[in-house]
C-alpha cells in the first residue's frame, strides 16, 4: 500500500521568483530615480512676458552673460567686461547671492548662442544658490509671431 498512497496537493507558494523580480525592479528604480530628478528649474510665465517690476528694476540683479563666443560675464567686480571661467562664476555668484539670497538672477545670452551653452550658464546659477533665474530679452528685436 505504500505505493499507492495518496498525493498531497502542496498548499505552499514558490516566492524565490518573485523575490528576483522586486530585486530586479528595485535596481531599475535606484539607478533610474536620480536620472528624474535632475534638470534646470525654470518659472515659466503664464502669458506673454512683461516687463520687470519696479521693485526688480530698483534691485540690481545679478546677470550672467553669455557672447557670440559661447564666453561668460557676470556683472560682479571690477571686471564686468572680462570673460570668467565656471569655477570663478561659481564663486562670485554664490557670494552675491549669500549676501542678497532674493536678488533677481537672469541670463542674457546672444540670439546666435547654442542651446547647451545658455543651459551651461543656468546651471552655473544654480549651483551658486540661485532659486530662480529669468531671461532678458529685446522686446523690440524678439517677436515669435512676427512673419520672417
Amino acid at each position: 500500500m505504500d505505493g499507492l498512497r495518496k498525493r498531497r496537493l502542496m498548499g505552499e507558494i514558490n516566492v524565490v521568483p518573485y523575490i528576483d523580480v522586486m530585486l530586479v525592479l528595485l535596481i531599475i528604480f535606484m539607478v533610474t530615480a536620480p536620472l528624474l530628478t535632475q534638470g534646470v528649474q525654470v518659472e515659466l510665465p503664464d502669458a506673454a512676458a512683461a516687463p520687470l517690476d519696479e521693485d526688480l528694476q530698483e534691485a540690481e540683479p545679478l546677470v550672467l552673460s553669455v557672447d557670440r563666443d559661447g564666453l561668460y560675464y557676470l556683472n560682479v567686480g571690477d571686471e564686468k567686461e572680462e570673460p570668467r571661467d565656471p569655477a570663478q562664476i561659481v564663486r562670485l555668484a554664490s557670494t552675491v547671492l549669500s549676501r542678497r539670497p532674493d536678488a533677481p538672477v537672469l541670463v542674457k545670452a546672444d540670439e546666435v548662442v547654442e542651446y547647451g551653452r545658455v543651459i551651461g550658464a543656468m546651471v552655473l546659477l544654480q549651483r551658486a544658490g540661485a532659486r530662480k533665474v529669468g531671461f532678458l530679452t529685446d522686446p523690440a528685436e524678439f517677436d515669435p509671431l512676427a512673419e520672417p
